[in-house]
């Protein structure tokens, strides 16, 4: 029930910023872009996808080469939908990929191992990524007014997600499964999935474990992939300022995409971000000096590229279910 006010909420304050805004501003500068400028809006998010599942396949293990790349960034696209497009803090499609591995015969442990530790590098990297981001606000922007509170909260928030990722990765080390088994049993509390699949969960962490001791180049290397990704984001900002006719020297664009990948962050607990980012996004773009209108048509077209995504992922979704639904059918055949 509460995703669904947190969604009313946060279309009302999407239709508001536009109505104040002004509907015929927005017009007038979106009418602007045609369909060659609304092609490369889209450009920079191929890439992220690309290099973010190349970064996955790093930490795939040894079940890496089983997987065709394509089908593995198919995978992912058809995973990121449900983070997308679900309330669960971008974490509810990696289960799904775990189980779309399987149609590979990727071994669940390893797939699920792999899982953690991709979200574990893509995580890390784009904390880096933000805390760059900020030191560049910083040198652009100041300390003083209103530009210095956005960039004081970013620093906060950011010292949260220092912390939050170091403690994962510590309790990764601990063994994360095995942790929660018990504190569930601490806790008094009986999950039966978790307690009929408990050896299967130990093996993950044991996976997990393991990948850490022998495969640290591996890890680092995922991660300065994922950074690459991450810029990528600074480049979509770069490209949607040129369509919208305005200009941004490469370290506002650095500065500015990282501070947008927090905000989205920051906001997944509403489904969509819906609202938050982009009432978020028009006040950054205001920090950098830029006006209403090309701060709200940012955040617009940024949401056209969401849309995008949301179809190809659906249809990447569709694809590979149908495939596994095949691979089912001709396992249960006889011979």
């Amino acid at each position: 029930m509460l995703r669904y006010i947190l969604l009313a909420v946060g279309l009302i304050v999407l239709c508001l910023l536009v109505w104040n805004i002004g509907l015929s501003n927005i017009y007038e500068a979106g009418s602007k872009l045609g369909p060659a400028a609304l092609l490369a809006v889209l450009i920079p998010s191929v890439i992220m996808y690309v290099i973010e599942a190349y970064g996955w396949k790093l930490v795939l293990g040894p079940s890496a080469s089983a997987v065709p790349f394509w089908r593995l960034l198919t995978i992912r696209t058809a995973g990121e939908v449900v983070n997308m497009t679900t309330p669960t803090a971008y974490l509810g499609g990696e289960p799904l990929k775990v189980y779309l591995l399987k149609q590979y015969h990727v071994p669940i442990t390893e797939g699920a191992a792999s899982v953690v530790i991709a979200k574990t590098t893509l995580t890390i990297a784009e904390v880096f990524y933000i805390l760059v981001g900020i030191v560049i606000g910083l040198f652009i922007l100041g300390t003083g007014g209103s530009a210095g509170q956005t960039i004081t909260a970013a620093i906060v928030s950011v010292a949260v997600l220092v912390c939050s990722i170091g403690g994962f990765v510590f309790v990764q080390q601990r063994g994360l499964f095995s942790s929660m088994l018990s504190m569930v049993k601490k806790l008094g509390l009986r999950i039966r999935v978790l307690e009929t699949q408990e050896e299967h969960l130990r093996s993950i962490d044991q996976t997990i474990l393991s990948f850490y001791q022998y495969h640290r180049e591996a890890f680092a290397l995922s991660t300065g992939v994922c950074l690459f990704g991450w810029l990528a984001e600074s480049l979509e900002v770069f490209v949607i300022l040129a369509c919208l006719g305005d200009t941004a020297s490469p370290w506002s664009v650095i500065s500015i995409g990282a501070l947008a990948a927090l905000i989205k962050g920051g906001t997944c607990f509403i489904p969509g971000s819906l609202g938050a980012q982009d009432a978020g996004n028009l006040l950054l773009l205001q920090a950098f000096g830029y006006s209403d209108v090309t701060g709200i048509t940012f955040a617009l077209l940024r949401r056209f590229r969401e849309l995008v995504w949301i179809v190809i992922g659906l249809v990447c979704l569709a694809m590979v279910g149908r495939q596994g639904l095949s691979e089912a059918h001709r396992s249960e055949s006889p011979s």
